[in-house]
């Protein structure tokens, strides 16, 4: 079992350091299905840091890769994020809490360049884009005295996102900008990868 693992890990860093490099022999086909998890803070900007303070986002994500379309990943991912409100919103304002819960959905490419690093381990830079879909849930909670009732709001949003990282395929570091009007935010992702399918 041990010696299977082995020999399959060896086997996704022959396949992967050849999408790097985009070489795959002529007479060949490689296909690839591939989980990755996760984790990494969320940093408002512009209005939507007016609101809220460092959040923090995990998520799953499903990559296909084949030596037809190489360097190139395809991936979805499926997240949940968290967003606490302000301490200067709150002083400014009547809110004694702000909270915005989301879960985001994005489908999008990914672009692996020729490694940095290849003879000791593989280090390989690479960009992404997609297009984004997030369900928002925002508490709004006012002080005592303020007039105002509670409430919760939903909202769906629609945009964008882009970034950029260095991957060793198993493990991927993740910068990106995401857009979406009024909550835009930067995140940062440390990711782990399995192999769910892969075949020669």
């Amino acid at each position: 079992m041990i010696k299977e693992k082995n020999i399959l890990i060896v086997l996704m860093i022959v396949l992967f350091s050849g999408i790097a490099i985009s070489q795959t022999s002529s007479g060949n086909k490689a296909q690839g299905f591939f989980l990755a998890f996760g984790v990494g803070p969320r940093v408002p900007v512009l209005d939507f840091s007016n609101q809220s303070d460092l959040g923090y986002g995990f998520n799953i994500e499903f990559s296909y890769a084949d030596t037809d379309v190489l360097p190139i990943f395809l991936f979805a991912t499926v997240g949940f994020e968290q967003y606490p409100g302000s301490q200067d919103y709150y002083k400014e304002t009547d809110y004694s809490n702000f909270h915005t819960n989301s879960l985001p959905v994005t489908l999008g490419g990914r672009y692996y360049f020729s490694p940095l690093i290849e003879n000791i381990f593989l280090l390989m830079p690479f960009i992404q884009a997609s297009a984004n879909f997030n369900y928002y849930e925002k508490l709004h909670q006012f002080k005592t005295g303020s007039g105002r009732n509670n409430f919760l709001e939903d909202k769906s949003k629609f945009g964008f996102g882009a970034g950029a990282g260095v991957s060793m395929f198993m493990m991927e570091l993740l910068a990106s900008y995401n857009y979406y009007e009024l909550n835009q935010f930067v995140s940062l992702d440390l990711k782990v990868r399995i192999p769910l399918f892969v075949k020669f």
